[in-house]
């Protein structure tokens, strides 16, 4: 009988200390930060897709027009665009104005960036 006492306390136990470990924390993301005021840094998915660009008086994101790639991490941003092609997130129609690796301008979406993008100014 105390076997079986001794077996449920310990099974009890180890439920208990496994239900502490497994409950992660709330942490909200950091913001994205400038040293310049022209260019802002965030961090992002290394290889996110940079997106074209279209319109004549400002320009807008193409979302059906790849133009490169992102593999720095963090990267830098111009400026945000917001009421978009659909991105969800947080920011579901946001877009963020960068040059991708290989030198072409354009736009990543923001589900592709960690950091919290709201201080980027808007395009």
């Amino acid at each position: 009988m105390q076997r079986k006492i001794g077996a449920a306390l310990a099974t009890a136990a180890l439920a208990v200390g496994f239900g502490a470990v497994a409950a992660p924390s709330a942490h909200a993301a950091s913001g994205c930060w400038t040293n310049d005021n022209i260019h802002w840094y965030c961090n992002n998915v290394s290889g996110a897709a940079v997106y074209g660009i279209i319109g004549n008086n400002h320009s807008y994101p193409d979302p059906d027009v790849i133009v490169g790639r992102m593999y720095s991490n963090p990267s830098w941003f111009y400026c945000k665009e917001d009421g978009q092609a659909w991105v969800g997130g947080p920011h579901p129609t946001r877009w963020l104005m960068t040059k991708a690796d290989n030198g072409q301008l354009g736009f990543m979406k923001d589900t592709a960036i960690y950091s919290e993008t709201d201080p980027v100014p808007n395009c």
